[in-house]
């Protein structure tokens, strides 16, 4: 059994958006993610399945908020950034299922270089749509300070 000595991929609370439903998804994501870097080759195919199954919740959910007629300037680009991530990950699946478990490992590497922009630039306006929308103003944010 092989295991990795990858980096972990922590929640921090600079993801932290103040869109509940939003920010509890992506502390989820993040432990998926971490799981799928962290997990011994034997346990790449359990952790990649937890993912997608996870990724296709999660992006169904957002896709449906982008998808409102009155979401400003269309969601488009930021459900194509989710067909991509998820298309890549039943990509993954199958070459994992072929014993290419070093695959998995790149494609999680991909997602850590991946979130924190996509989170800072599409999630972030759409959760303060979202929250403008239900609460009629801006998300609340309340971050503790990173230690070094």
């Amino acid at each position: 059994m092989t295991t990795t000595t990858a980096e972990r991929f922590t929640w921090s609370d600079r993801y932290l958006l103040g869109h509940t439903a939003m920010d509890d998804t992506h502390r989820e994501f993040v432990d998926c993610v971490d799981a799928l870097l962290t997990a011994s080759d034997a346990q790449i195919p359990e952790a990649l399945e937890a993912f997608i199954q996870h990724a296709e919740a999660h992006f169904k959910q957002e896709n449906e908020w982008l998808a409102a007629p009155d979401f400003p300037g269309g969601g488009e680009c930021h459900i194509g950034e989710h067909e991509k991530v998820i298309n890549s990950a039943y990509d993954v699946r199958e070459v994992v299922a072929q014993g290419r478990v070093d695959v998995a490992r790149d494609y999680a590497q991909a997602l850590v270089d991946w979130f924190p922009g996509h989170a800072d630039y599409m999630d972030s306006a759409l959760a303060a749509w979202q929250v403008k929308r239900t609460h009629n103003g801006r998300p609340l944010v309340f971050r503790r300070r990173e230690t070094v």
